[in-house]
């Protein structure tokens, strides 16, 4: 029995060792947190994954303009040699009598066999050109496309961070509440011992620190449910253990934003230098169908060796011949006329553009709208959070006051409640105005390009 029990503490501690040494604790400032999420996040992985998709698109792109070289070989049996007719009269040889009536006779042999190489190459073709100067644009829309994706991951990872570091304030704030009430209800219970109060206003405080109490829980719910969906977006395993590191206070959210305001341009903006090179690439494609209008030039050739014979053992037996089979070829093809279908490319290429060009300039007024809403925001979000600051400081003296009023006797338990409630309430109002600003700065960086 004993070694039954000792068996079974040497599992679970086994099993504890290697669930621990599996898990990883990670202590992440906000930008190490941004970084991870940089090279984890699915999104972020999929867009680099479609720069060396495009990459290898390019590739093949070159390999049409490199010569095309292949090798084939056949072996053919004719069932049935075709059958000539030769009309009646025919001499065959010189000092012989012409044919009395017509003669079939059959050409060819029964099997034969062809094997060799061919070889392609394009001299000239515009629309091949066009691909290849197109190339290095397509890749740069990609990068920055993911540059963009990146970005929108980035805003909502610092959201959550900050505000599961705020959620420290929340619950010390939470916690200060909770001992006030306790060192309430100690005073309640003396004043009680010396027959100054009810037993009522003792019950009344559980009730109350309970409730705080449930509201601490349901707020550590909150914050563990915020780990656990932090760590999906950054593409962390869930059994990993994430420490915050970064502190945020009221005057780190105000710092040198409005000077960023200043000296804005455009192409600051990624969502805009992609939007720039969709313009490109719509010109490129302009020039694609114009240049399916000239005349392409290639070059085709093969070299061949073929043999023939009645019997199959004969094809490839030391009596076989083999003979050679090549030709070289210089292929123009010039365009004349398919029905205006060139033509028609081109106009409806020519409207993609003037729709990119209208999507361009309808970004550029949704980029002002973003930055000047963002100011407007963030000017307003840090007012609120001063005054806010200010509420809940003068909630505390009002609260302080109104308690010592009760101790001398002046005051009412129902007073101290009242002010309790408007300190959490003030409390509350700051913790909101704290991410408010926070998540106000963040829109901001976002909307000038500096996120």
């Amino acid at each position: 029995m004993i070694r039954i029990k000792i068996a079974t503490v040497a599992l679970l501690l086994f099993a504890f060792t290697q669930t621990t040494l599996s898990q990883q604790t990670h202590e992440f400032s906000l930008q190490q947190a941004l970084d991870y999420a940089q090279k984890n996040n699915v999104q972020v992985k999929n867009a680099l994954l479609d720069i060396e998709l495009q990459q290898q698109v390019n590739r093949e792109v070159t390999g049409s303009a490199f010569p095309q070289i292949n090798a084939s070989g056949d072996i053919t049996d004719n069932l049935k040699l075709p059958i000539s007719i030769i009309p009646a009269g025919t001499v065959f040889m010189p000092g012989t009598p012409p044919t009395t009536e017509d003669t079939r006779l059959a050409f060819g042999v029964k099997w034969s066999s062809m094997g060799g190489v061919s070889l392609s190459q394009i001299l000239f073709d515009g629309q091949v050109f066009t691909g290849l100067q197109a190339r290095r644009t397509l890749i740069d829309y990609k990068e920055k496309a993911a540059e963009v994706t990146a970005e929108q991951i980035r805003s909502v990872v610092a959201k959550i961070y900050y505000q599961l570091v705020l959620s420290k304030v929340q619950l010390a704030l939470l916690d200060s509440n909770i001992a006030l009430l306790q060192k309430n209800q100690h005073d309640t219970r003396i004043m009680y011992d010396n027959g100054f109060v009810e037993k009522l206003e003792i019950d009344k405080l559980e009730v109350q620190i309970a409730n705080v109490k449930s509201q601490k829980i349901q707020a550590l719910n909150a914050v563990n449910n915020g780990y656990l969906g932090l760590k999906v977006l950054m593409g962390m395993p869930l059994k990993d253990q994430l420490v915050l590191t970064d502190d945020l206070t009221d005057q780190d959210i105000r710092e040198g934003i409005l000077e960023e305001s200043a000296n804005f341009d455009y192409s600051q903006r990624r969502d805009f230098q992609a939007a720039s090179l969709g313009l490109k690439l719509n010109e490129y494609d302009i020039q694609r169908y114009k240049r399916s209008k000239i005349p392409t030039l290639s070059l085709n050739g093969y070299w061949n060796q073929m043999t023939q014979a009645n019997q199959f053992g004969n094809l490839f037996g030391s009596g076989s011949y083999w003979f050679p089979v090549s030709a070289l070829t210089l292929k123009l093809n010039i365009p004349i006329f398919n029905g205006f279908a060139t033509n028609s490319r081109i106009q409806q290429a020519r409207i993609k553009l003037r729709q990119t060009e209208n999507q361009v300039e309808a970004l550029k007024l949704q980029i002002d709208q973003q930055r000047d809403s963002s100011i407007n925001t963030f000017r307003t979000a840090i007012t609120d959070m001063d005054y806010q600051k200010q509420n809940m400081a003068l909630a505390e003296r009002v609260y302080q006051q109104t308690k010592k009023k009760f101790e001398v006797g002046t005051g009412s338990q129902l007073e101290i409640e009242n002010a309790r409630v408007q300190l959490q309430s003030a409390q509350t109002n700051y913790f909101n105005s704290l991410y408010n600003a926070v998540s106000a700065k963040i829109d901001f960086l976002k909307a000038s390009g500096k996120l």
